[in-house]
C-alpha cells in the first residue's frame, strides 16, 4: 500500500497527526450513506489499526431513494437499518441518529449543541466532516444539508466543544466535559491537499454502498463510477497508474 500524500496549496502546511497518535475518530455526516461516499475505503484501514470509529448522522435521509419504490415514510428505517449494514461491513458499530428532516437541515443553534454532545461523549482525536464551502466542480457533493452537516461541525468543533462556557447544560446537567478535538478531515472540498491510498480497500468501500441498497441497486455502474472518483484522485495525489484514492483537506485544530 502506497503511503498517503499530502500536498500543501499554501506553502508550509502541518501534515496530519500520525495515526499512531489516534485513539478515536468521531463521523459526521448528514446522510446515511455520506460517510461511505466519501471516506469509508479510508476508515476502513483506520479501523484495521485498532483506531475506535464512531458516526453521526443528522438527518433521517427520507428524502433519498426515489428510485427504490419504497415510500418516503418508510425510508428513514430502511436507511438506518442500511446504515447499521453498511458500518458492519468495516467495523463500525456505534452509530447515532440525530433525525432532523432530510432535506431541511440548516447550521442552527439546536444542531450545533447536538454535535458538541457527540463530540464531548466520544472524545475524539480526529474528525471528518463534509466540506461547508461549495464545490463547483462536484454539484452533487454539494447537497444544501452537506453544507449545513458541515458548518456546523466545524462550529461545533471550534469554539463550541472544548468551551466550558458553551452549552453549559451540557456539563452541568449531563456531565460531558468539554473536549478539543486536534485535527478534521474535510471531504469533498474542492480543493483538497491529503489522498489516502485505499486500493486495499476499495472492495470494503463497495460493500458499504452496495449495503445502501435503496440508493445504490438500481446503478449497474456504481462500481466504474467509484472507481473513476479514486482514480481520480490517485492521479492529483502523484500515485502510481492503477490505484484509487480517497482525499480530503486536513485542518489543524489544536
Amino acid at each position: 500500500m502506497y503511503e498517503p500524500s499530502h500536498k500543501s496549496r499554501q506553502g508550509d502546511v502541518m501534515p496530519p497527526i500520525d495515526d499512531s497518535e489516534i485513539k478515536r475518530v468521531l463521523v459526521i455526516s448528514a446522510h446515511p450513506d455520506d460517510s461511505d461516499f466519501g471516506a469509508s475505503g479510508t476508515i476502513a484501514q483506520w479501523i484495521k489499526k485498532g483506531i475506535e470509529v464512531a458516526y453521526v448522522f443528522c438527518t433521517n435521509g427520507d428524502q433519498g431513494g426515489e428510485a427504490s419504490g419504497f415510500t418516503k415514510e418508510e425510508m428513514p428505517a430502511i436507511r438506518q437499518r442500511e446504515q447499521i449494514a453498511a458500518g458492519a461491513a468495516i467495523g463500525v458499530t456505534d452509530i447515532t441518529f440525530l433525525n432532523y428532516v432530510d432535506g431541511h437541515l440548516e447550521a442552527t443553534l439546536g444542531l450545533r449543541k447536538d454535535i458538541v454532545r457527540q463530540i464531548r461523549k466520544s472524545q475524539p482525536d480526529r474528525m471528518v466532516c463534509q466540506s461547508p464551502e461549495r464545490n463547483w466542480d462536484r454539484i452533487g457533493a454539494s447537497h444544501p444539508d452537506h453544507l449545513a452537516a458541515g458548518e456546523a461541525s466545524i462550529q461545533a468543533v471550534y469554539p463550541d466543544a472544548r468551551n466550558p462556557f458553551a452549552f453549559t447544560d451540557l456539563l452541568d446537567d449531563e456531565g460531558l466535559q468539554p473536549w478539543r478535538v486536534k485535527e478534521v478531515w474535510v471531504t469533498a472540498f474542492a480543493n483538497p491537499d491529503h489522498y489516502v491510498d485505499i486500493t486495499e480497500t476499495f472492495d470494503l468501500k463497495m460493500k458499504t454502498l452496495h449495503a445502501h441498497a435503496s440508493q445504490t441497486s438500481h446503478n449497474p455502474e456504481l462500481e466504474n463510477l467509484v472507481k473513476e472518483w479514486g482514480t481520480r484522485n490517485a492521479e492529483a495525489a502523484g500515485f502510481p497508474e492503477g490505484r484509487i484514492a480517497e482525499a480530503f483537506r486536513i485542518v489543524n485544530t489544536n
